[in-house]
């Protein structure tokens, strides 16, 4: 009997002691479990943002080309202006000294003709002096052409180089400046004034449009011709719609 009950006792004993190890094995096969689950989603986690750090960097080196190609083609224009006004420079230079040789010569040639006119010169010889001056005051003239257009194109280029080396730069205006609005069409806001290139006008140039001293409109100059220009109205700064008539005065 106590042979039996020891039996019964012991296969109780191991029965519990199976059910304690297999709860402790259980709990670890969970842990384990938890633990594997727990790596898994933190390496899907690291290869999401490993994805997208790779697209990033991609992104960031192809914008870094973008701008290298940018400022390279900006260098580019920057100093093909630069030799541009110093040529145009040298130009003027050139033809300020031509236009003070010419003035010099005709001065010159008028004091020859006084001179001859008082010691009694022949008409032939007089009239020689005079057709001299005559030639030296039609080189004077085209001298003088060549230098304002020169001067013209030489401030163009330098405007152009200013805004190459500051973006926000403002484009000068003659002070004295003014014209009147000679088409425009509300729909698309631009207009047509009758100043240009002639008159100092510039690519960028802004106007202030008025009617009967009112303010109505900001605009800027978008192309020039010779004798007139074409501009649009500046989002934020319209009062009112641009009309034929109105008049037009630099903005600064």
């Amino acid at each position: 009997m106590l042979l039996r009950l020891s039996l019964v006792i012991a296969i109780i004993a191991a029965i519990a002691v199976g059910v304690i190890n297999f709860v402790m094995v259980k709990a670890k096969i969970e842990t384990v479990e938890q633990h594997r689950l727990t790596e898994e989603t933190a390496k899907k986690d690291a290869l999401t943002k490993l994805d997208k750090s790779t697209k990033d960097l991609e992104k960031t080196t192809a914008d870094l080309n973008t701008t290298k190609e940018t400022l390279a083609t900006t260098t580019t224009e920057r100093d093909k202006l630069q030799a541009d006004v110093a040529s145009l420079t040298k130009k003027s230079a050139d033809l300020s000294e031509k236009l003070a040789k010419s003035t010099q010569e005709r001065d010159d040639a008028r004091a020859e003709l006084a001179s001859f006119k008082a010691t009694g010169q022949t008409p032939a010889q007089i009239l020689g002096f005079v057709d001299q001056i005559k030639k030296l005051q039609e080189t004077i003239g085209v001298l003088n052409t060549e230098k304002d257009l020169l001067a013209r194109k030489l401030h163009s280029t330098e405007v152009k180089l200013a805004k190459i080396i500051d973006p926000d730069y403002l484009v000068p205006l003659p002070p004295e400046l003014k014209g009147k609005v000679i088409a425009c069409d509300p729909k698309w806001d631009f207009v047509v004034l009758d100043v240009g290139e002639e008159q100092g006008v510039l690519t960028d140039g802004e106007f202030l449009v008025n009617r009967n001293g009112k303010f109505v409109a900001k605009i800027r100059v978008r192309t020039v011709e010779k004798g007139r220009c074409v501009a649009n109205v500046m989002p934020g700064w319209k009062i009112g719609d641009v009309m034929e008539g109105d008049v037009v005065l630099p903005a600064s």
